[in-house]
């Protein structure tokens, strides 16, 4: 019997099946229309950023780096342009060496320029363009583009220089900027969001000197360009731009004419100098001996020259003048003097009995030649040196009083200069003592240990920044400024010159009697004292005091020979002086290494400086050689105006190599020049102390400390 359907149920059914496609088919279309509306409505935004992110990219665009100047407008500091090779390591498509090979046949890169990269990349990510060449010619640059199509991820890129037209000089000072290492990555991470942005494409920063210290001011504000991209990556053009603020233009006080023969005069011996204006503490010359060249950092130093200058006994690298603490040997008998009288351990006419000898718990403290000078008083124990006087004197003041006296001048402190790095040398107590050695033997103060300490010896042990520092506040009736390097920046965009703001000086208190019988004193070491010699027929009157320091001991009951000893063993040369005598306007404190007394090779050097700065003299070429050798006391030969001394100097480094690349490093403008001279003229001079340009002045390695004698 035939089954009839029911029509009915599969009706029904099919409906059923119907109605739950259509569901089925609704829910993923309205799915589908929520996420259309959640992609095109609600996250319009977020998807429109990033496909203009994909179209476009955001490059930051690095600032041209402030001036460097001295105090008559010269530039010591600046910048070109030039092409470099550069390689993204992340972009290549082929091994590292082989692009640089085949690179290699295209333009020359050495195995400097190898070792170089090298040591980049090790440094950096690998998203980062790294530098394989610098200073392309116009031929590197067209023979590279021609071949540009086989090197992917290898660019030219246009790229700002730092240059130091003159070269080693006053590079100390100056200092120098290299590419920014991990270490200082780091401390970048930890400053404001804001400085951090600062940064965002700057592969440079100052590393010493003023370049580091004042880095904030020469960087400028980074800018930012929007670009067009290609799928490549390549820039197609510039839709958008925000531009880069240089930086501001900073100014010395270093009268860098003053500088350079100071630093002709030393010649290859090791030595400090410090020149400062007592009045406000400006920096008129800063030399450290040997120097360096820094245009040698500014795109990465090669292993070779880094050897060199590391490894050298000389220490080209140390900062002297800021770093180097020396013993002061007889200088600091001026000091002392004052400390005297300051005291009232002693009166300026109080007379001790000079037998060339002192005993105290049976060792005998000699005098420079073993010969006495009979009886003398404050003003003699200065003029003719006198040990035996000192040597008591330290006795009766005891180590504490000593320091005590010596802390407020700044000896054994930081002066406050504005450039890091500043050591505080040794200013010997008890309790320095106690905390410095770690034997309980070695801790305790012996009475025999302060002895010596009176003739500038024993622990002491001072920069001649700091002794230029003490020697300012004795001269400017007690009152000592913080001695500084800057003294105006000029804003890049005004134009406008701003003072750098500097806090008054501190009075110490001193009876102006008792600076005066120090100064008076110190001129007549001068007149018929240890560096008479020197300044006979000076058109000034000047003061000053020298000083002869040990390099190494000498064990009692020895004489020293400086023939016996090797040359880095020898004495060194100290002086300290001053000019004019009645209203000091220079104050120096110099040291020549190893040099032996100090009125045969310090204060030599001094007395052309004074010329230099008050007669308007520069010394005669044969007089220059004399003093490098040590064998002029006075002045030799004719003397030529200092205003007709050949200038400028050849350049080196870094401004004869932007001559070979056919770009010229750009100098100070007219109206940069003139604003300069502007924040000199009279009325600033009145304003702020700054001594008028143009006037008649225009301007240790660390040493074990000694014992023994020192000679005057």
């Amino acid at each position: 019997m035939t089954e009839l359907k029911n029509v009915e149920a599969d009706l029904s059914r099919f409906r059923i099946r119907v109605l739950a496609a259509s569901a089925v088919v609704l829910v993923c279309f309205s799915l589908l229309v929520a996420r259309l509306l959640f992609l095109q409505v609600i996250q319009h935004d977020h998807y429109d950023e990033v496909a203009e992110a994909n179209r476009t990219a955001i490059v930051p665009i690095v600032p041209n780096r402030g001036l460097i100047l001295d105090r008559n407008g010269i530039v010591l500091a600046t910048n070109y342009s030039a092409y470099t090779l550069e390689i993204t390591p992340m972009r290549l498509t082929r091994p590292l060496e082989a692009v640089i090979d085949e690179l290699s046949q295209v333009v020359q890169i050495d195995q400097r320029d190898r070792r170089r990269f090298k040591k980049l990349l090790e440094e950096s990510k690998s998203i980062e363009s790294l530098p394989i060449r610098t200073k392309l010619t116009d031929e590197e640059v067209a023979r590279f583009t021609v071949q540009r199509f086989r090197f992917p991820g290898v660019e030219i890129n246009a790229r700002l220089f730092r240059s130091y037209p003159w070269g080693e000089l006053a590079s100390h000072a100056i200092g120098y900027i290299g590419r920014i290492n991990q270490k200082e990555k780091e401390q970048i991470g930890e400053w404001p969001e804001e400085e951090q942005a600062n940064y965002r494409g700057t592969e440079y920063i100052g590393k010493l000197g003023v370049e580091q210290s004042y880095e904030k001011e020469l960087h400028g504000t980074t800018g930012t360009e929007q670009v067009e991209t290609s799928a490549g990556g390549r820039a197609v053009r510039k839709l958008a731009s925000s531009p880069a603020t240089s930086g501001n233009t900073v100014m010395l006080s270093i009268d860098i004419k003053l500088q350079k023969l100071v630093e002709d005069l030393y010649g290859d011996r090791r030595g400090a100098m410090v020149a400062l204006d007592p009045r406000n503490g400006e920096i008129l010359a800063f030399v450290s001996k040997p120097t360096f060249d820094p245009n040698l950092f500014v795109d990465g130093i090669d292993h070779e020259n880094w050897q060199a200058l590391n490894e050298s006994i000389d220490k080209p690298l140390l900062n002297r003048a800021l770093r180097g603490t020396y013993p002061p040997g007889s200088t600091y008998k001026p000091f002392m003097a004052l400390g005297a009288l300051e005291t009232g351990k002693r009166s300026a006419t109080q007379v001790i009995q000079d037998n060339g000898s002192w005993s105290f718990g049976g060792h005998v403290f000699r005098s420079h030649g073993d010969h006495g000078l009979g009886p003398v008083d404050l003003h003699t124990s200065i003029v003719k040196s006198s040990n035996v006087y000192y040597y008591s004197l330290a006795n009766e003041m005891g180590v504490d009083l000593m320091h005590d006296f010596m802390k407020p001048l700044g000896f054994g402190q930081i002066t406050g200069v504005d450039i890091f790095g500043e050591v505080r040398g040794v200013l010997p107590s008890q309790e320095w003592k106690r905390n410095y050695y770690r034997k309980p033997e070695q801790k305790k103060w012996y009475a025999g240990e302060t002895i010596s300490l009176g003739i500038g010896q024993g622990y002491n042990s001072f920069t001649m920044l700091q002794m230029a520092h003490a020697l300012g506040a004795v001269l400017n009736d007690g009152v000592k400024h913080r001695p500084h390097l800057v003294v105006a920046t000029q804003d890049a965009g005004s134009k406008q010159v701003k003072p750098v703001a500097r806090e008054p000086g501190v009075k110490l208190g001193y009876k102006p009697e008792n600076l005066a019988a120090v100064r008076k004193a110190m001129v007549a070491v001068t007149q018929q004292g240890t560096s008479t010699r020197v300044f006979q027929g000076a058109g000034y009157l000047s003061g000053g005091k020298t000083g002869t320091a040990q390099a190494v001991g000498v064990a009692q009951g020895a004489k020293y020979n400086a023939s016996k000893l090797e040359e880095h063993q020898r004495d060194h040369s100290l002086y300290i002086a001053f000019a004019p005598a009645d209203q000091p306007r220079i104050a120096i404190a110099m040291v020549v290494e190893n040099a032996g007394f100090g009125a045969a090779a310090a204060a030599p050097i001094a007395r052309r400086v004074f010329d230099f700065a008050l007669m308007n003299q520069y010394p005669s070429e044969e007089d220059m050689v004399a003093v490098r050798e040590g064998k002029a006391a006075n002045p030799i030969g004719t003397p030529r105006l200092a205003s007709e001394a050949a200038w400028p100097p050849a350049p080196s480094g870094a401004g004869a190599a932007a001559a070979a690349v056919g770009t010229t490093p750009p100098m100070a403008s007219v109206s940069t020049t003139e604003t300069i001279a502007a924040a000199f003229s009279p009325a600033h001079t009145a304003a702020t102390g700054t001594p008028t340009a143009g006037t008649t002045w225009v301007p240790r390695r660390r040493y074990t400390p000694p014992q023994g004698a020192s000679a005057p």
